[in-house]
């Protein structure tokens, strides 16, 4: 870390196949808990050319399944072509297992245990205001703001696209953009020079000052011309972009996605508290990079291990921060729902752009970001 050196990281548009998968499985979770904050949902989509696949489990909720990818699709904008709002969808979704619902369910006698098994991460670091790795924090604004270009009327730009952002580093301090990648799906009436600027002057546009210089490498569509894109020519999974949607690589990963789960699935719910640990304690000033570890046992209320990694930078021991995060924010299931308010219809507009760097939204949404346990750490040190 002394070193100069690069890090890439790379993220994909809402019309990504794999994306789109995504925000159809969140769709339904949200209509689940609008109707139920209790219910039970575990829900995969799968996209390809004329046809959308519906499949999992759910308890305590009836939503409409085909409303819901179909109103998903239309938001993200296909509404025409071999891939649209009028696909075909098919339904094969069935009631959670009785043995999972006994495991997990609190009861008089037992308080509410973990979803599943699982290894789970937060990280947090101070390359960016959002305490997010820079390569990864501006490949998501990349295709966000071209995202907000074609919603806001731009109908020559498609909704299918990716960036990738090659960062150099001075030590620790990310310095300039050594390379940015955009591979943007467009109308065949888009010129490539017509495309190029318009690509190019949202990039420095979301790119910190001085970041894009006389040496940054630029790649647009690399391949060639972008002008069918989606489903229709990519088959899209739930749960397939799981890097995208964390760190980057720029932290571990437990393997577990998140899109499709309600809350008591610690995969999702667990990674969003402890993303809301380490980003406290990166804004309390009591480290410049945090990685927190946290372990699940199916049934189980309290976490299995939780394990926190300043890597070099913490200014009390790590030992002693764990103690301490485990005394303010416990973790188990149910708290960290209760604590970050999990139980609500908030999740499709986690489904692009990264669930973490976002800004908290006034009705809950992005509520593992806040900075409400600054001053509660600012004393630790």
């Amino acid at each position: 870390m002394n070193e100069r050196h690069w890090f890439t990281s790379e993220s994909v548009a809402e019309g990504h196949p794999d994306k789109v998968a995504d925000r159809i499985s969140d769709e339904i979770l949200d209509a689940c808990l609008a109707t139920n904050p209790e219910a039970r949902v575990a829900i995969e989509t799968l996209v390809t050319d004329g046809l959308c696949v519906v499949a999992g489990e759910v308890r305590g909720a009836s939503p409409d399944y085909e409303a819901c990818a179909r109103r998903a699709i239309r938001d993200i904008g296909y509404r025409s072509g071999r891939f649209s709002d009028q696909v075909p969808v098919q339904v094969h979704v069935h009631e959670q297992s009785k043995e999972i619902a006994l495991g997990v369910d609190a009861t008089e006698h037992k308080e509410e245990g973990a979803g599943d098994q699982g290894v789970i991460f937060g990280f947090a670091c101070d390359e960016t205001p959002e305490l997010m790795p820079a390569p990864l924090h501006y490949a998501h604004r990349i295709v966000e703001a071209l995202a907000k270009e074609r919603h806001a009327g731009n109908d020559r730009l498609g909704p299918d696209g990716k960036s990738q952002v090659t960062v150099e580093y001075e030590g620790a301090r990310p310095v300039r953009a050594d390379a940015v990648v955009v591979s943007q799906m467009h109308a065949a009436s888009l010129s490539r020079e017509e495309l190029s600027a318009l690509v190019l002057a949202l990039v420095k546009r979301v790119l910190p000052e001085g970041w894009f210089d006389e040496r940054t490498r630029f790649f647009l569509n690399p391949a060639g011309s972008f002008v069918e894109g989606g489903p229709a020519v990519d088959t899209g999974v739930t749960g397939r972009k799981i890097v995208v949607d964390t760190y980057g690589g720029a932290a571990p990963h437990g393997g577990g996605a998140f899109s499709g789960k309600d809350p008591t699935k610690v995969d999702r719910s667990a990674a969003y508290a402890a993303r809301h640990l380490a980003k406290n304690v990166i804004a309390a000033g009591l480290a410049s990079r945090c990685l927190i570890q946290v372990s699940y046992a199916i049934g189980v209320s309290e976490p299995i291990s939780l394990r926190v990694d300043c890597q070099g930078t913490g200014r009390i021991p790590d030992v002693q921060l764990a103690a301490a995060l485990c005394e303010i924010a416990p973790m188990a299931p149910r708290k960290i729902r209760e604590r970050l308010g999990l139980n609500r219809a908030l999740y499709a507009r986690t489904a692009a752009y990264g669930h973490f760097g976002r800004a908290p939204q006034a009705d809950g949404g992005f509520s593992w970001e806040r900075l409400d346990l600054v001053d509660e750490l600012k004393r630790l040190g």
